[in-house]
Formats: C-alpha cells, structure tokens, sequence
C-alpha cells in the first residue's frame, strides 16, 4: 500500500464527520484524488452503478470490480456487461477459487446455506475473490446505504475498513445517507443502466438460489436470504458491519 495515503483511525473519524452531509459527488471526489490509482469501486447493484456514474463524470481513469459468485443470474452477466460497454471501462471480475468450491459443493452439496447459513459459501465465493480483488488497494468505494438493513444502522461516509485491509484499508461508503427513493431517481434523471431484474420485482439481487422478489410493504433485503434473521443478512463484502 502507499504510505502517504494512508491515514489513522482518527483521522479518517474526523474525515466520516466531515463529509457526513457532503453530496456524494463531493465524497467521490475526494476519494479519486487522493487515492487514485490505488482505490477500486465495487460493482454489483443499483447503487454501485450510480457511484460509477458520478465517478466517471469525475475522471476518465475510474476502476471497477465485481465478484461472480458463479451463480448469478442469466439478467446480470448481461448487466455486467451493459456497464462495461455503456461507460466504455474495465471491469476486473473475480471468481472463486476452484478446488474450494469443488470442495464445498462435493462434501455439502449445491444448497447447503438453506440449512446451515449462508456464511460458509459466501466465504468461498465472495470473501476469498474479494481478498483477491482488495489486494494493493489502499481504499475502495462501495454502494452500501444506512438504510438496506439493521446492520448497516451505523454505517459512516467513510471508515477504516472493519474486515479486510489489516487496518491499513480506507472504505468509502458516498451513498450511505441515501434512500432507495434516491437512488433510482438519479438512475432515472441521468439514463443509468439497471439490472432489469427490478423491472421483475427484484429489489435487492444477489446470487439466485439466495435472491427473491419481494411484495409491496416488504423492506429491500427481505428478498436476500429469506430464511436468515434480519440482523444477519450481510455478504462477504460487509461482514464488519455485523457486531459480534
């Protein structure tokens, strides 16, 4: 990682206070100047697309990453590469390593988080890519909102990454005081593209055997594991946001 971009605990404290109600282009901002070339965005949903969005309109020499669990919907492979083409970037997809999901599927079978959680794939999927992709990043600038789950109550602007990074990883979170209501009216005042899986009734979408649509009244994230308590429901992208 670069030294000189690095920062303390506390002063990225006082940075999350600072811009706690800055726009999230100003957040952007900030992050792509002093971070570039060692910072990344996360790619997968909605907001994701919007930061890229913003982040482009900022500079030309934006990166992006996804994760591809493997499972998947048929709608986002074809999403992932609407981006690519639409705002003519790369995009860096990680997969999973292949001898740990041919382990996890042959001693558990295909389905085995319907039982015992979702956390242990996840960890294959997800968790183990994205240790690859954070590699040599010094910050990294993600979607999440305050209000897609209880977990994410607390969730500052910016922070010293919980769960990757060894302390030495500055998260960016530019839409974390945003709404979904937000969200989707940038998407639509500015032709974003979207997963057209929410035209289907999908909020929140993740890998399909874990993603369903949800009803009117329903929260966003009761589509995402289902089957798990609400306090829980966190990928292996955000696991720090759950408190032990």
């Amino acid at each position: 990682m670069s030294k000189k971009t690095l920062k303390s605990s506390e002063e990225i404290n006082q940075l999350a206070e600072e811009f706690n109600n800055e726009n999230p282009q100003k957040i952007i901002s900030y992050a792509l100047d002093k971070y570039t070339p060692n910072i990344s965005i996360s790619f997968s949903g909605a907001e994701d697309v919007v930061l890229i969005d913003m982040a482009k309109k900022i500079r030309d020499d934006i990166s992006v990453f996804t994760l591809d669990t493997g499972r998947l919907y048929p709608e986002t492979y074809r999403f992932i590469e609407e981006v690519r083409d639409y705002y003519n970037i790369d995009i860096d997809v990680y997969m999973p390593d292949r001898e740990s999901t041919e382990k996890l599927v042959k001693e558990k079978g295909l389905f085995s988080f319907y039982d015992d959680g979702h956390n242990e794939c996840c960890s294959v999927r997800k968790i183990a890519p994205l240790k690859r992709a954070l590699e040599g990043l010094d910050a990294w600038i993600t979607g999440q909102r305050k209000d897609q789950s209880p977990s994410r109550s607390n969730l500052p602007v910016v922070q010293i990454d919980p769960a990757f990074g060894g302390g030495e990883l500055v998260k960016f979170n530019p839409l974390a005081n945003w709404t979904l209501k937000q969200v989707w009216q940038y998407i639509y005042e500015n032709d974003v593209p979207y997963n057209k899986l929410h035209e289907k009734g999908y909020i929140s979408i993740g890998c399909e055997p874990c993603t369903r649509t949800v009803t009117p009244g329903q929260h966003e994230r009761e589509g995402r594991w289902w089957w798990e308590e609400a306090t829980k429901k966190e990928c292996g992208l955000h696991s720090g946001n759950i408190r032990k």
